[in-house]
């Protein structure tokens, strides 16, 4: 599985410069690459981000997560998500399944990995306690 060198352009770009809140990728199953979907503006919410993930298809996304600690500090930690609806086609999801760990490889500064086969998987709630 190829990684389309946008891919990891735009997720530099996520990291460095917070040009984005979140980036949805897809795989184009028939040229075998991963590529961009769709790219979340600065001021779009988690609820914006769990809008763009298709109901019934796989995708993997990045969500740079902003949070205050205990001690009142701001800090950020950037989220990787497998998104695989139970709904999906079983082929796609060997693929996505397949293909995850080097794509991940591929985003270097990633803190934190979530798998979600529904939307409860992946709530507000479960991200904050996993990025504390």
């Amino acid at each position: 599985m190829a990684v389309n060198d946008e891919c990891k352009l735009k997720f530099l770009e996520l990291k460095a410069k917070r040009s984005y809140r979140f980036i949805v990728f897809k795989i184009e199953e028939k040229i075998q690459q991963v590529t961009v979907e769709k790219l979340g503006e600065p001021n779009e919410s988690y609820e914006d981000f769990t809008a763009s993930l298709p109901a019934n298809e796989c995708r993997y996304a990045v969500y740079d997560f902003d949070f205050t600690t205990e001690e009142n500090c701001q800090k950020s930690k950037i989220f990787f998500i497998a998104w695989a609806p139970d709904t999906s086609r079983i082929r796609s999801k060997m693929l996505y399944a397949s293909s995850k760990d080097r794509f991940r490889r591929e985003l270097d500064g990633v803190q934190v990995e979530l798998q979600a086969t529904d939307p409860s998987e992946m709530s507000l709630d479960i991200v904050r306690s996993r990025a504390l």
